[in-house]
């Protein structure tokens, strides 16, 4: 198996692959991959979206939980 090289503004390793693993399973379901690639598999299609920049998202802040009400 080869080692995936990480792009430099790719921050976290988590966020690459549950981007890549969402887009897999579009790609499952019979979305169109949007690059070219040799291989059909959905995963390695997805990865290689992500890291040519082909799919947009967004890590967005925890919102913190609402303060208990007084009784």
């Amino acid at each position: 198996m080869s080692q995936l090289i990480m792009p430099r503004d790719v921050d976290s390793k988590f966020a690459f692959i549950t981007v890549a693993s969402q887009r897999a399973k579009q790609i499952q379901n019979g979305a169109k991959p949007r690059v070219d690639v040799k291989t059909r598999k959905p995963t390695r299609v997805a990865m290689q979206e992500v890291l040519a920049h082909a799919v947009s998202w967004e890590m967005k802040d925890e919102i913190p939980p609402a303060p208990a009400p007084e009784a």
